[in-house]
């Protein structure tokens, strides 16, 4: 690997942490909005540009800490943060192969945003409560029922107009870059 290369892989690790940053503090805000409908949260729509423009291991990160950190702010870390947390992980993972040969567009975003919330929503709704706290199958499947639709209903809005604004306006913005800023203070090279 050439110098050209270190330097451009070493600017978008640290890019992407620090765009990871914006989105998490963005979504840790609305998660904090009092008397919110259950289940409706830019979590998944803020995460999906993240995993399509930095890839699997930011997807993953970025809905895994967005989780565990929220939890240790509000309610405390439990087992639930950990299932969540790997669940939001792999949803992160899944985007980033989703939109690995396909474009940042409101039909792709929304196409995965449906997808991950019916996975999410039957790995964590319909194998939790029957495995760990012995509810019987049937109801943890119509309880699911009306948690499902917030959710997909929620994350089918912010798919289509959430998504594309935060992959134009800070996964792709230029403002957002060490680099950039670096060189509007004056403190680095107009190569």
């Amino acid at each position: 690997m050439n110098n050209k290369n270190k330097k451009e892989n070493v600017n978008t690790f640290l890019t992407g942490w620090i765009k990871c940053i914006v989105g998490m503090i963005v979504v840790f805000g609305i998660r904090l909005i009092p008397f919110r409908v259950p289940n409706i949260e830019p979590l998944t729509a803020t995460q999906m540009p993240f995993a399509k423009r930095f890839g699997w291991v930011f997807g993953f990160l970025f809905g895994f800490l967005s989780i565990v950190l929220f939890d240790a702010v509000t309610s405390g870390i439990g087992m639930w943060t950990w299932v969540t947390a790997v669940a939001f992980g792999f949803l992160g993972v899944g985007a980033a192969a989703f939109f690995k040969n396909r474009p940042a567009t409101r039909k792709n975003f929304l196409i995965y945003g449906i997808l991950s919330t019916i996975a999410y929503d039957a790995v964590t709704g319909l194998s939790i409560g029957p495995l760990f706290w012995e509810q019987p199958f049937v109801d943890a499947l119509f309880g699911q029922i009306p948690f499902t639709l917030y959710h997909l209903s929620g994350n089918i809005v912010f798919s289509l107009l959430v998504s594309p604004l935060v992959y134009r306006w800070v996964v792709e913005n230029k403002a957002f870059e060490p680099i950039f800023l670096f060189r509007k203070l004056g403190l680095a090279s107009k190569e």
